[in-house]
């Protein structure tokens, strides 16, 4: 069973906490967006920094290896790249 944060805590992030934002609470919030709004894990990070107004390129400190690594599963079931290279983030 996943940990994630429910949705009232998802809306409950200020800015201030953005500011102190963290690979391991980054990957709550992807985790419970993919799960509450059945997104791609791409989605889910892209909606996350949209919502919170993150640019795409500041994320990258924030994608565990965790994610990463479900990113890469995605990214070759999508042939969005062929199978044995890694995302470069």
């Amino acid at each position: 069973m996943c940990n994630h944060l429910p949705s009232t805590m998802l809306n409950n992030v200020s800015k201030d906490d953005l500011d102190f934002m963290t690979k391991a609470r980054f990957s709550k919030m992807v985790e419970s967006t993919v799960i509450e709004k059945k997104l791609s894990y791409m989605d889910s990070i892209i909606h996350l920094c949209e919502q919170y107004q993150i640019e795409l390129e500041d994320c990258k400190k924030y994608v565990s290896p965790v994610i990463k690594q479900k990113l890469e599963v995605e990214a070759m079931r999508l042939n969005f790249f062929p199978q044995g290279n890694e995302l470069p983030i």
